[in-house]
């Protein structure tokens, strides 16, 4: 039966297809090699299509063809050097081919594979492959600064050497060329996949999921996201990302061709999209707002009129944010909202954004969402706020480094509290750790940065509570505002005090040039507690996770220029 419901889905995106008699016996090796797994499914793709493009990045393009035997001889290599299955690969590559080559090749040898953020300082780097210790990391040359000085008990691999550079270890080249381009063995175990956590409250964990589940996990977002086969897609979510990397093994099973770019550039993007005929981009929401946020005679240089799909997840969508993207590029915007640990627990379509903007949507096939509240007691109905638990096929194992997530009737918590509307819509009212107890009231900041963040002058905001004498707890609001406008803190307060209730409205509120954010887009709220002095010398230091501060890493004037 699940093979079948998958069949099914794969159908609906044009997956299946005549394929020429003389492939049919590499296509039943494949099967009979890998089974139902992304491997199997990578393998069958580049057996269906090799002359297809693969991947194209900075550097130019790879057939499937070319990207499989690199991957099969790069496994080969890995193995002579002792990656047996169950040992720990570990990644740290921005976007681009090393990163498909290493995690298709680690896949093949059942490895453990290991997703590094590419924002990471030197000690923050050391304590993760301390704790996981992979057998060899697959690093990007243009990060040795950080590598060297942090990782000194396992292999290491060099892939995206920098022209004019000559790098101390071995490079990906040089293994791949050394390697035999024939399929390795399959492995007695199959691949596991380990995403860090974003690291927002905390030091990152490991999420460690098997792959057994992996195409149904395909089969559930494709029942509401219309991802197509062999198309051009655009990722610039980054691909140590969850989000980033679902796109690319999905892609990859799909004989997508994947457009990639080492770093994330706004008009890049969009000129990728053209030049390529993409119709989808996956994105994180502050990636879209960069790209709205081009002037509009660069947007107009711009038609991709075939886009049918932008796919964002990894932190909040708000609402004015989603109806810009929609008015800008036609009802083409899918948000996920889930987790690391989770998976995803909603989707919101078009049709959901454009009658509630904001809202996280309706849970996808093999999808179960509850609320309970702090008892563990079901809450039930309209409006009623609960804390978010999600049941699914697609959750991870538990933490490398030992624990899970509170589990309730078999159902995982998400961390987020929210309510369902009267036509099911979920939505997220804020993390269940960020409630303020304000003079006997809960508050919640993600309602207050809603309301702000709709304001015609601000551009984002976030919210935290901060201690108060006379009320336990009040919120603070950081915000930033689009060029040219013009807002006052006392005008912030009144606008929340005229829509929401007075024990919502910010004690305080501080400007910036931006919040800071890490690699994957999330705002990183301990940073905002720190004050502007605080916020500078985090910046600085070590052990920070890729955050972005204002440009000067402090707070700015109340009041900009008016715009003209």
């Amino acid at each position: 039966m699940q093979t079948l419901r998958l069949g099914q889905s794969m159908l609906g995106t044009g997956y299946l297809q005549p394929v020429r008699p003389d492939r049919l016996a590499a296509l039943a090796l494949d099967v009979a090699r890998w089974g139902i797994s992304p491997v199997g499914a990578w393998a069958l793709a580049a057996h269906a299509g090799p002359d297809r493009l693969a991947v194209v990045d900075d550097r130019g393009a790879l057939t499937y063809r070319e990207l499989h035997q690199r991957a099969n001889a790069l496994a080969h290599s890995l193995r002579r050097r002792g990656v047996e299955p169950g040992a720990g690969v570990a990644i740290l590559c921005r976007n681009h081919r090393g990163f498909a080559e290493a995690t298709v090749a680690a896949s093949k040898l059942g490895a453990r594979v290991l997703f590094l953020n590419t924002a990471f300082a030197p000690p923050q780097l050391a304590d993760v492959v301390r704790r996981e210790d992979p057998a060899v990391l697959v690093y990007d040359h243009g990060l040795a600064e950080v590598v060297e000085p942090a990782v000194s008990t396992c292999q290491r691999v060099v892939t995206w050497v920098e022209e004019g550079r000559r790098p101390a270890d071995p490079t990906v080249d040089e293994l791949v060329e050394a390697g035999d381009p024939g399929e390795p063995p399959a492995p007695a175990r199959p691949v596991r996949f380990v995403v860090l956590t974003s690291g927002t409250t905390g030091a990152p964990k490991g999420a460690q999921r098997d792959s057994a589940n992996a195409l149904e996990a395909v089969d559930s977002i494709l029942s509401k996201v219309p991802l197509r086969a062999r198309q051009a897609t655009v990722i610039a979510s980054p691909l140590f990302h969850a989000w980033g990397f679902f796109h690319l093994a999905t892609g990859l099973a799909l004989g997508s061709t994947l457009v990639l770019r080492a770093r994330f550039d706004p008009e890049t993007a969009l000129s990728d999209i053209c030049r390529h005929r993409a119709t989808t981009l996956v994105v994180v929401p502050v990636m879209l707002r960069r790209i709205l946020d081009l002037p509009p005679e660069r947007l107009a240089l711009y038609g991709p009129a075939q886009l049918g799909v932008i796919a964002s997840s990894g932190s909040a969508l708000p609402g004015p944010l989603a109806l810009r993207a929609m008015d800008t590029f036609g009802d083409v915007l899918y948000n996920v909202y889930g987790s690391t640990e989770v998976a995803w627990a909603s989707i919101a379509t078009p049709a959901d954004l454009r009658a509630a903007p904001g809202t996280a949507g309706r849970p996808p096939r093999g999808t179960v969402v509850r609320l309970y509240d702090q008892r563990g007691r079901p809450v039930e109905g309209p409006g009623r706020v609960g804390r978010i638990f999600v049941g699914n096929r697609f959750q991870f194992e538990g933490y490398t480094g030992g624990g899970t997530k509170t589990v309730r009737d078999g159902l995982m918590a998400t961390g987020d509290v929210g309510h369902f509307d009267g036509e099911g819509r979920l939505w997220v009212d804020g993390r269940d750790d960020e409630m303020v107890v304000s003079g006997g009231e809960n508050v919640f900041p993600a309602e207050v940065e809603s309301l702000l963040s709709a304001h015609e002058a601000v551009e984002e905001v976030a919210a935290v509570g901060v201690d108060d004498e006379e009320f336990g707890q009040r919120l603070k609001a950081f915000v930033v505002l689009r060029p040219g406008a013009t807002l006052t803190e006392d005008e912030v307060k009144a606008h929340v005090r005229a829509n929401l209730a007075r024990y919502k409205v910010p004690r305080e509120v501080e400007f910036l040039d931006s919040l800071p954010r890490n690699a994957a887009g999330k705002v990183v709220k301990a940073e905002l507690g720190l004050g502007a002095a605080g916020r500078l010398e985090r910046a600085r230091g070590a052990g920070r996770e890729g955050a972005t501060p204002g440009r000067n890493g402090s707070s700015r004037a109340s009041r900009r220029p008016a715009r003209r």
